[in-house]
């Protein structure tokens, strides 16, 4: 019985794992998240099945074993889809090829997440063991005189696959002949229907960021420079009165010599889940920011619409102080671990300009989304990390947002009187995940009915947050100098946290339209003053404007290209990766507005990757009026 047993291992009949096995680990891997039958048409199906099988070819040349050549495929691929398995259960997006980019960033939090398996992933990872050892006995070896037929035949079949890859960059192919779903503002759905590894490599294409139709630096950089004046002729498609609305607001502001700090606060996956659906609990989780919002004096308030969900703060980040949209850039891409590699027009730079002293502060690890590279980049002339925060108050593993805030004051305090101060912060008190008990942690909030654990802690956390944030504009309240403060969250936590408000309306977060899926990406904001701004609520606009609002409403001089984004805002008012609103209440998305927002798209090109290359600044100078 050995004796055949080892006759078949070493037989060629061993060879029909080479077809069978990469067959299975591609089911294998789909099945770690979902269902491929009910996720995917058969072409899809199809064309994975051919990259599993060139693969696992080209590694049986360049090996010369069978079993090693299986077993280096199918171990690959069972590692890869648990690490995706988790990745999407905490940021609800998949692995991306952007993601290369950030494994330092997702190392340094790696510890503060419970990595537990589903009964379908449990089942899918038996499945790969099970694969694993019915390889291993695959014994069937090319001979080593074949060595000199093996390098040019693997050379052939590197070529094909990479021929076979870029294959699905071709937008004609995808769309028309493949018909495969590309919409990359949906990285979730584009996986599941075109299979992990196929929309992977879809996506490599856009690790480079396309110039705009058209586009030519002269002419953005003569456009920009035109938005000074008054009004101008309108390009075709773009708003039709360009007249600079905040013009009297930035003249005033000069004239009387007013620059009031702006403390700008980022909270993290601070958001109000009641825009998901109605929801009870023991008491009110953020009672200070909904009287603020309701009817806050000398507030402006509001909803403001991101980009990211779960994760990437860095891109709300990016969109605030940059004011460039990540519509207009690759779905799933980091701008600061790809775009950001030299100085960067922004609401930094700006202040910078006006004689502001520029500080940012993150108390957490200074490599995260490599802002320790990027901050000086965008004219911030100080930076605060982790070890800025000796003796700070910690909640769970993270620096508290009490400790934060305090912070604020203190860098406040210290700076030379009457310099005004820009300080833009990251806090971190309230990351995920929120599942495990800590001694210094003890949740308040319960939700009535079918809750959980982690909507529970979390709801615990943003009512820590709400706390500390009335102490701070108490705070700045009794002070002279007059103080703006910015506070917003960089998105909603992951679907797993809020499923339950979900369930309670009769929802899932599988079966959300696209407009309730918009809901997704909107979390609340304030403009808080300690001097007289006009009052306003309900305020619908996207991260990418509210850098140009935060300067309007502190009444300064704006650059050329915050100007254009306030006349933008006026025709657009929200615009992000996943969805975009008109003023006339059309729910849209950037490109099905390509004539509309042409411009911007141009614009923005210009400030990412042209204009600090140029001896004429994109942003101007200063308005001396």
């Amino acid at each position: 019985m050995k004796k055949k047993l080892y006759r078949f291992r070493e037989s060629r009949l061993s060879m029909l794992m080479l077809v069978l096995a990469p067959i299975v680990t591609f089911y294998l891997l789909e099945w770690y998240t979902h269902n491929p039958f009910e996720t995917m048409q058969a072409v899809p199906q199809f064309l994975n099945i051919i990259l599993f099988e060139l693969t696992a070819l080209l590694l049986f040349v360049l090996t010369g074993k069978l079993h090693l050549a299986l077993m280096t495929e199918t171990l690959f691929f069972c590692i890869y889809g648990l690490v995706n398995y988790f990745v999407l259960n905490f940021r609800s997006v998949p692995i991306q090829p952007w993601d290369l980019f950030s494994i330092k960033t997702a190392a340094s939090v790696a510890d503060n997440y419970q990595y537990v398996l589903d009964r379908q992933a449990i089942l899918t990872l038996f499945g790969f063991l099970l694969l694993l050892v019915l390889e291993s006995g695959c014994r069937y070896t090319l001979k080593h005189r074949s060595l000199r037929l093996r390098l040019p035949a693997a050379a052939v079949l590197c070529t094909f696959l990479t021929m076979f890859g870029l294959m699905f960059h071709s937008d004609e192919l995808v769309e028309q002949k493949l018909r495969l779903y590309n919409k990359l503002f949906t990285p979730t759905t584009i996986s599941y229907k075109n299979g992990t590894a196929l929309a992977f490599i879809m996506e490599l294409r856009y690790m480079a960021v396309e110039k705009p139709e058209g586009y030519d630096p002269g002419e953005a950089a003569a456009g920009l420079a035109r938005i000074s004046r008054s009004t101008i002729e309108p390009a075709e498609g773009s708003p039709k009165n360009r007249t600079v609305r905040t013009t009297q607001a930035a003249v005033s502001g000069a004239e009387n010599g007013r620059l009031p700090n702006i403390i700008v606060i980022m909270d993290e996956a601070f958001s109000d889940p009641a825009v998901l659906g109605d929801f009870e609990t023991n008491r009110d989780y953020m009672p200070f920011v909904h009287s603020l919002m309701e009817d806050g004096e000398d507030t402006r308030s509001g909803w403001l619409h991101v980009s990211v969900l779960g994760g990437n703060t860095a891109n709300t980040e990016f969109e605030y102080l940059t004011g460039s949209s990540m519509a207009f850039l690759p779905g799933g891409s980091i701008p600061y671990q790809q775009y950001i590699t030299k100085e960067t027009p922004s609401l930094a730079s700006w202040l910078a300009q006006l004689g502001y002293r520029t500080v940012a502060m993150h108390p957490y690890h200074a490599s995260g989304w490599d802002r320790d590279q990027v901050y000086p980049l965008l004219g911030f002339q100080e930076a605060l990390f982790l070890p800025d925060f000796k003796d700070a108050g910690m909640v769970r593993n993270y620096v508290s947002d009490q400790s934060d805030f305090e912070k604020i004051i203190s860098v406040y305090e210290e700076k030379e009187e009457g310099q005004p101060l820009f300080l833009f912060n990251v806090t971190m008190q309230n990351h995920s995940s929120y599942t495990e008990s800590f001694d210094n942690f003890h949740p308040d909030i319960q939700v009535e009915g079918k809750s959980s654990t982690a909507l529970d802690n979390y709801l615990s956390l943003i009512h820590l947050t709400d706390q500390a944030l009335e102490k701070l504009t108490e705070y700045f309240s009794r002070q002279e100098e007059p103080t703006l403060i910015v506070f917003f969250g960089d998105h909603q936590p992951t679907n797993s946290v809020v499923e339950p408000v979900l369930r309670q309306n009769k929802k899932s977060s599988s079966s959300l339209t696209g407009e309730e899926q918009a809901d997704r990406y909107r979390v609340p904001f304030l403009i808080w003053a300690n001097f007289d701004i006009e009052e306003e609520s309900s305020i619908c606009v996207s991260a990418n404007y509210l850098g140009a609002l935060t300067l309007q409403t502190a009444g300064l001089p704006l650059s050329d290209y915050m100007s254009y984004l306030l006349f933008l805002s006026e025709q657009v008012p929200v615009l992000t990766a996943n969805h975009a609103q008109l003023s006339d209440g059309t729910f849209t998305n950037a490109d099905e507005q390509k004539n509309l927002l042409h411009e911007y798209r141009c614009y923005q090109y210009y400030q990412l990757f042209d204009a600090a290359d140029r001896s004429e600044e994109t942003t101007g100078q200063p308005s001396e009026e």
